[in-house]
């Protein structure tokens, strides 16, 4: 069968990783990907779409097979899948020679976007919860501070701008606060939402995807606040809404709720400018509102 990238994730990695390193790499994806099949004695049933925005998932019998460039450390996910092993994410059921990872098969086609949105910020709670565990010990995960470091660099470069300026400046001030003093380092999964939560056999709801890192509870909490911001955008109440969601995680989960704000602010911030720069103005758009909510 072929192998063709996915168009969000062409389009994904050029803007996270550069267009050059992503064309690069994509080039040498289908034969890549067969290669991996034919040593791991697996048969492709069919390519994940619109799939992820990192690396190309191949569905197998009884399980699934994740191809990821190394600019995106997918050792850095073997590594936390491993440490998790089951608890809460997919498991790991192995590795290939060419650096893919042999995953739990789950329902691509079922995520807590499927819900209700308050049973999936309930479903979203109980399984984050389970992710927050103490990191293996000599682990090569970044800390939040360094993650969030790297991406500050880019965003200054709007401080002046006419309509983010004033949102720029206080996300990165937030983020200056914060990271004076972490409260606690635990292994985070670093981009969950309920996107990234699928159905499984075995339990409910399994994460999947995680861009692992160590932190604090509050910063893995930011992204699943701003969940369907189109519709948040779009209601009558979004800003009251989007508070409330806030106290509602936070208390739920026993995390502080004005650092959970302050990472909401930022990572809102963060993906705004990214999207500035990507000639994505019309999200853009919708995530400084959001941000400006807070």
């Amino acid at each position: 069968m072929g192998f063709e990238p996915p168009q969000r994730l062409v389009r994904a990695l050029g803007e996270t990783y550069g267009e050059t390193a992503a064309a690069d790499w994509l080039g040498k994806l289908p034969a890549l990907a067969e290669d991996t099949l034919e040593h791991a004695g697996l048969t492709a049933e069919r390519v994940m779409a619109p799939g992820g925005r990192s690396s190309l998932v191949v569905l197998v019998p009884d399980a699934a097979v994740k191809i990821a460039p190394d600019f995106a450390r997918p050792d850095l996910e073997r590594a936390a899948l491993a440490h998790w092993d089951g608890w809460g994410a997919a498991r790991l059921l192995g590795g290939t020679p060419e650096g893919g990872l042999v995953l739990e098969r789950l329902h691509p086609e079922v995520s807590l976007r499927s819900l209700p949105e308050a049973k999936a910020l309930l479903e979203a709670a109980g399984t984050v919860r389970r992710l927050w565990v103490a990191p293996p010990e000599g682990h090569g995960f970044e800390s939040v501070a360094e993650r969030t470091e790297r991406q500050a660099g880019p965003m200054e470069a709007y401080r002046a701008h006419q309509d983010a300026g004033a949102l720029v400046g206080a996300a990165l001030d937030a983020r200056a606060e914060l990271t004076a003093h972490s409260p606690e380092t635990l292994l985070l999964h670093g981009q969950f939402r309920q996107g990234k939560v699928l159905g499984a056999d075995r339990v409910p709801w399994l994460a999947v995807g995680p861009e692992p890192l160590v932190g604090e509870r509050a910063f893995d909490l930011a992204r699943l606040v701003r969940d369907r911001v189109e519709d948040l955008v779009g209601g009558t109440a979004g800003a009251s809404t989007a508070r409330r969601r806030v106290n509602k995680l936070a208390d739920s989960l026993d995390v502080d709720r004005e650092r959970l704000r302050g990472w909401t602010l930022f990572r809102a911030v963060e993906s705004a400018t990214r999207a500035l720069t990507a000639g994505r103005r019309a999200d853009a758009e919708l995530l400084l509102e959001f941000a400006d909510w807070l």
